[in-house]
């Protein structure tokens, strides 16, 4: 648990993992741009190369409305 709650780690992962490989665009810009263009001809495996690019994005998400939340409480 304590991994997923590291800012760090989570940045870093978001800096390398999700925007890998890097030229000609980010893999994950690719991906986006075609769901966006109606995701005509993805099969299985691009959906999960989305979700793996894409799950640091998703614990940086989670940490900032962890943090949010948190200051609102306090």
């Amino acid at each position: 648990m304590k991994l997923i709650n590291d800012w760090k780690l989570v940045i870093l992962l978001c800096l390398t993992l999700g925007m890998a490989p890097f030229f000609p665009e980010p893999h994950l810009q690719g991906k986006i741009k075609w769901i966006a263009g109606g995701a005509i001809g993805m099969e299985g495996k691009d959906w999960l190369d989305v979700l793996f690019h894409g799950f640091p994005f998703i614990l940086l998400t989670r940490l900032l409305i962890l943090r949010i939340i948190t200051m609102l409480r306090s």
